[in-house]
């Protein structure tokens, strides 16, 4: 499973069930994390990932089910609205820990 880490801010959003989308920057990094997700989930865009608030594997973490598309990103949760992302649409929030 793909694990991202996430500021508190939207970590929080995500938790409450307010923000219903991440968003990652088009570049190599992700294309081939992505893509590794696709390829081990039978080619679905859509599968799990663990938002992490912070680097430490002791920090909060959360396991989201999410379909990954390409889109532009809503302002008010950080994306600029010029700018093509990765949108991380999630579908549910699955465990907190």
């Amino acid at each position: 499973m793909l694990t991202l880490p996430i500021k508190k801010k939207w970590f929080d959003m995500i938790k409450s069930g307010e923000k219903k989308e991440e968003y990652r920057e088009i570049k190599e990094y992700y294309i081939t994390r992505f893509m590794n997700e696709w390829k081990r989930n039978n080619r679905s865009f859509n599968f799990d990932i663990l938002f992490r608030n912070g680097y430490s594997k002791n920090s909060p973490s959360m396991k989201c089910n999410i379909e990954l598309t390409l889109g532009k990103g809503k302002p008010e949760w950080g994306a600029n609205p010029y700018k093509e992302y990765y949108v991380l649409k999630i579908l549910s929030v699955e465990e907190i820990e």
